[in-house]
């Protein structure tokens, strides 16, 4: 089960609304959907809500480090709760996957991402779960900073705020560990349609 829900993103007003705080935005989503309120944890270095689930306590977190040292915040508080690498779940925006789709993986690299590296770093162990929301590439890699840093149009929005709304409704699935109802829900961006009956005595198929 994940016990340890982390979203990347960086602390302040001007980065709200950038496509680099994706993470913050999920995390958000997860603690209304709990009534739960995320509060600074010194010792965490981060925003932080605890909520029980079936009797089990849950961790929402989201670094205030700013992001290339979100790994600092995330080890913190999985040493001190003895929270497993496989048991934490760090959401992030992913420069590899178009607005509106979102991907839940196990492990691999970083890819580059920043708060991922130092993740790796401080936890010694790249053996956690990631959900990665997408934002677009912006074509050329000089340009990706400029990108992350900047808040999407309208309709780029639109689209990341259904992808974190569909994924946030796995919340439950992801905290009992059923990772592979929870990947059916997130991956498919709109439920399949249910196939009309077959007419009674209809012919097999040749």
């Amino acid at each position: 089960m994940i016990k340890l829900f982390v979203g990347l993103g960086n602390p302040g007003p001007q980065y709200a609304d950038t496509r680099h705080n994706a993470g913050f935005w999920w995390i958000d989503a997860v603690a209304r959907q709990l009534g739960a309120t995320l509060a600074p944890e010194r010792g965490y270095q981060g925003l932080v809500a605890r909520k029980n689930l079936h009797g089990q306590p849950v961790w929402l977190l989201e670094p205030q480090t700013f992001m290339n040292l979100s790994g600092r915040s995330v080890a913190a508080l999985a040493r001190f709760f003895k929270i497993a690498p496989e048991e934490i779940l760090v959401v992030h925006d992913e420069l590899d996957l178009a607005p509106g789709q979102a991907k839940l993986k196990l492990g691999g690299g970083h890819a580059g991402h920043n708060g991922l590296r130092d993740i790796h770093a401080q936890l010694g162990s790249s053996n956690y779960w990631r959900l990665r929301l997408g934002i677009g590439h912006p074509g050329d890699k000089s340009e990706v900073v400029g990108w992350v840093l900047k808040k999407p149009p309208a309709e780029e929005l639109a689209l990341i705020e259904q992808a974190v709304a569909r994924s946030a409704q796995a919340f439950e699935l992801l905290a009992e560990g059923d990772m592979e109802r929870a990947m059916v829900q997130i991956h498919t961006s709109k439920p399949p349609r249910a196939k009309p009956p077959k007419p009674e005595g209809a012919a097999p198929p040749a």
